[in-house]
């Protein structure tokens, strides 16, 4: 399997890849991811679990019953469960949201799927999203996974970030552009 080394070079990086060998193994990886998803909803939802994972403060042991605690509620795979602990144990538990990014991205890519990020000034039509997705689709040679975003500073536009590769086809950066170029 092909990892990108950007995400081997990074600590959140390295335990992915870890945890994504162990669930290859054992068959797990879609019940991982699953549960992946769930723990970053729960991180966006609540601030108590934010402060589990990032309070420098608890102690090792109160960090591993508390999120033993936390596995259990959410249903979690054992897979996933042990990953917890031994994040817990190392005191790396503030990482996980960027070891959710790499896995998930590890996980689309070995699918074959690449993430594109669209932000545009307007909501854009169902119709649209399908055609910039097939076309996205069709240049990257792969399964393209599209979430759209509104931001009305565009003005008008898109913005489409691929993996680390940005297009800025906004009407923002175009006007940033000609005001330097007429600045000399």
């Amino acid at each position: 399997m092909e990892i990108s080394a950007g995400i081997q070079a990074s600590l959140a990086g390295r335990y992915a890849v870890a945890l994504f060998e162990l669930a290859s193994e054992d068959g797990v990886v879609s019940p991982v991811e699953t549960d992946l998803d769930t723990l970053a909803a729960a991180l966006d939802q609540s601030s108590d679990l934010v402060g589990l994972t990032t309070n420098p403060q608890l102690g090792r042991k109160a960090k591993m019953a508390a999120i033993e605690d936390v596995a259990k509620l959410l249903e979690l795979n054992p897979l996933t469960r042990r990953f917890l602990g031994v994040l817990a144990e190392n005191r790396r538990l503030a990482e996980l949201p960027r070891m959710i990014r790499a896995f998930r991205e590890i996980a689309a890519a070995q699918r074959g799927e690449v993430s594109a990020q669209v932000i545009s000034a307007h909501p854009l039509a169902e119709d649209q999203i399908a055609s910039l997705k097939k076309k996205l689709t069709a240049r990257e040679g792969r399964t393209v996974k599209l979430t759209h975003s509104v931001d009305p500073d565009m003005l008008g536009g898109l913005i489409v970030t691929i993996g680390s590769r940005r297009i800025d086809g906004s009407i923002r950066t175009r006007l940033n552009a000609l005001t330097q170029a007429m600045k000399g």
